[in-house]
């Protein structure tokens, strides 16, 4: 059996804690900023917990 390969594309966006957890950026950070309110873009700073729901498919992108 060959091994499975780590998703390149998720491992640049999602990182895990020493206890399992996923954590990612918040979205809407990328572009367009001007646009936006300060009060938005200093909640939007940061990491978040990934979703319960999201965590199970990106554990399998990530090979854990």
């Amino acid at each position: 059996m060959p091994k499975n390969k780590t998703h390149s594309g998720t491992k640049k966006r999602v990182r895990v804690t020493g206890s399992g957890k996923l954590r990612s950026q918040h979205a809407g950070m990328r572009h367009n900023l001007e646009k936006k309110p300060s009060k938005l873009t200093r909640r939007l700073a940061g990491t978040k917990d990934m979703a319960a729901a999201d965590t199970k498919r990106f554990k399998k992108l990530l090979g854990i």
